[in-house]
């Protein structure tokens, strides 16, 4: 085990739940510390938000985000607590980049959930309730579907489908106007998808629509101390280490409206010679990703105090 290389991976939007982390928070008093330091900074009890919300509540996205990195950084603390594992290289898709930056110490903690509350406002108005959507595209080469958004998207803007996510082999997300997300799944299918779903979102996440909320996340930043990061971080935006104190904000800005390049970020993890990752936090997308991207590569999932114990047999 002490010559393998571990990366940790953290999820974004989509994965929460409903009591995500109340185990933690019950066994351990690492977890509580982040929680109560999240209520701190947001004057508002994430613990409850986490625990005993309704799911609609937790759903909103000005929620979600500061929801997701909470019980993600409380499983951080407690992992490091039991096991001390040093990751080579760390990685969050979307909102889970955050969290990232915080276990690399770029970004406080405190800091941390005050911005992400912050996008999740800006994300969510950017664009008028109703209007914009997402659909994942499944069995399509990302090539096509390229073309097929470019093909839809009206020069006038008035209607606009892009890639939002290259997620792995065979599955990227298109956000934009649902008409367009609408006429792109149907040209997609015609063309030889195998699948095209819509997705359960309130706003068309990671395209130029988002610009509005990046303008806006960009003054958020004047105010946010960053640090060099003590442990690479790849970056969504273009998939590469280069987090520094130069280039977080604008990194962090960027991805807003740009696509998440979640594939390319797991092929450099390989060839920096990663052989295991643990994914932190809430869900067990993101090891799913990685079993479609590169087999070869061991994936753990920590996400409750079973899954914590399982990893005894590793890093024990």
């Amino acid at each position: 085990m002490t010559s393998e290389k571990v990366a940790f991976l953290f999820p974004g939007q989509g994965s929460q739940y409903v009591g995500m982390g109340e185990d933690f928070y019950q066994t351990f008093n690492a977890a509580k510390e982040v929680f109560t330091e999240a209520s701190d900074s947001l004057d508002q009890d994430l613990a409850n938000v986490c625990f005993n919300a309704s799911k609609e509540e937790l759903n909103k996205t000005e929620n979600t985000q500061p929801a997701i990195l909470t019980a993600s950084i409380a499983t951080l603390k407690v992992l490091m607590q039991e096991y001390g594992i040093r990751p080579v290289v760390l990685a969050g898709h979307s909102l889970g980049e955050y969290s990232a930056l915080v276990a690399a110490g770029v970004v406080s903690f405190y800091d941390a959930v005050q911005v992400v509350r912050a996008r999740g406002k800006f994300m969510q108005t950017a664009v008028p309730l109703g209007c914009g959507t997402m659909a994942a595209v499944l069995g399509m080469k990302k090539e096509k579907l390229e073309n097929i958004c470019r093909e839809t998207t009206d020069p006038s803007r008035e209607k606009v489908v892009e890639p939002a996510n290259y997620n792995c082999p065979g599955q990227v997300v298109i956000s934009g106007h649902v008409k367009a997300v609408d006429e792109a799944t149907i040209k997609a299918r015609d063309e030889g998808a195998s699948r095209a779903v819509k997705l359960p979102v309130s706003a068309p996440f990671h395209c130029s629509l988002m610009e509005p909320a990046a303008r806006r996340l960009a003054e958020k930043f004047c105010d946010v101390k960053v640090s060099e990061p003590q442990i690479p971080v790849i970056s969504n935006v273009d998939a590469d280490t280069n987090y520094t104190v130069d280039t977080t904000s604008d990194l962090l800005v960027r991805q807003v409206s740009s696509a998440v390049r979640w594939e390319e970020s797991m092929h450099l993890m390989v060839e920096q010679g990663v052989t295991r990752i643990i994914e932190i936090g809430p869900g067990r997308v993101l090891s799913g990703l990685m079993r479609r991207i590169n087999r070869r590569i061991k994936t753990h999932t920590v996400e409750n105090v079973a899954d914590l114990k399982k990893l005894a047999e590793v890093f024990g």
